[in-house]
């Protein structure tokens, strides 16, 4: 997936989000299953990622990539899946100045009590969010979907929230078992529309 967007003239980074369990960390075959060993040792970790702490990170990286020569000056773009849709929708919302593109693909739990939930900061977004669900999703059911749509709108954030029918949560993984061709190949077209309206490539 990263060589996809290099291909096309993106300077990318795809950090270690598992980093702070140690740099090598890998999980098991089974990390997908419920209940499983390698899911609960991942749901450990997960469970301390927060969105401050890769906030840290993501200035890091804004840092890093200002002093490459490589990477053209300007704004950049972020986008996540899964559990780092909010991550993505975050940075935006806390770097608008360099975050011009963010995108969310079936991102979980861009509407929590958190005092950091994404919802709550949209409105300090100044460049363009694309946010896609499933239809299928438990880790974003419709009514916080629906819900999502009413804090997009009263923000006034320039963007869209699109819903995938009949499409499950990891739909734009080929390896995944609810992998859908046409629905990646869409979710592919929506992000580099995106980037091609706010960045600059190669």
């Amino acid at each position: 997936m990263v060589r996809r967007l290099a291909a096309v003239g993106y300077y990318v980074l795809l950090p270690n989000l598992y980093y702070r369990a140690g740099r090598d960390t890998i999980f098991g075959s089974d990390v997908g299953e419920t209940g499983s060993p390698e899911h609960t040792r991942m749901r450990a970790v997960r469970t301390t990622m927060t969105i401050p702490p890769m906030m840290q990170d993501v200035a890091a990286m804004l840092a890093f990539v200002e002093r490459q020569d490589a990477v053209m000056p300007g704004a950049v773009g972020c986008h996540g899946y899964c559990m780092s849709g909010p991550y993505a929708l975050a940075a935006a919302a806390r770097y608008p100045d360099r975050i011009a593109a963010a995108a969310s693909f079936y991102g979980t739990w861009l509407v929590s009590e958190a005092e950091e939930s994404p919802h709550r900061s949209l409105g300090k977004v100044t460049g363009e969010l694309y946010i896609a669900c499933a239809e299928h999703d438990a880790l974003a059911p419709l009514p916080m979907v629906e819900e999502l749509q009413g804090w997009f709108k009263q923000a006034g954030v320039a963007g869209e929230i699109e819903m995938y029918p009949e499409v499950h949560h990891g739909f734009a993984f080929p390896q995944r078992w609810c992998y859908d061709k046409p629905a990646a190949e869409r979710h592919w077209e929506r992000l580099l529309a995106l980037y091609r309206r706010r960045l600059h490539a190669r």
